[in-house]
């Protein structure tokens, strides 16, 4: 069974060394038992799935996309009909390219509170090498 030190953990969920620490000591994060901490891979993957789902659609919006990125405008580009919009979504940064209007119909800027929704048919799943 794989499992993490407490850095690869924090990295991995997009929060501090501390903060899973002190879920660790919270019993909000299990661990191995052996020392140092290591937090088991099982145990990882269920804290992001309740890290993911407390960023969840707001209660009046239905989708079918399960792949929600909630963060911040980091970039907006424009040129001519169309414009890049780049988000910081904890430790992943997603690039969108739409219309300027729609830039300016959500009122996106640096700086502002956005969700990229993902909806694809192809997703590639890649592991380290070892």
């Amino acid at each position: 069974m794989p499992a993490y030190k407490v850095s690869e953990a924090a990295r991995l969920l997009g929060v501090s060394d501390d903060t899973v620490r002190r879920w660790i000591d919270a019993s909000a994060l299990e661990t191995t038992g052996e020392s140092p901490v290591m937090i088991p891979g099982a145990a990882l993957a269920a804290r992001a799935v309740e890290l993911a789902a407390s960023a969840a659609a707001a209660p009046d919006v239905l989708s079918s996309a399960r792949n929600r990125f909630v963060g911040l405008v980091t970039r907006v580009q424009r040129d001519g009909l169309m414009a890049q919009v780049d988000i910081q979504a904890g430790p992943h940064r997603v690039v969108s390219l739409l219309s300027a209007e729609a830039v300016d119909e959500l009122g996106l800027e640096v700086g502002s509170l956005a969700a990229a929704v993902v909806k694809a048919t192809n997703v590639i799943i890649e592991t380290p090498k070892g």
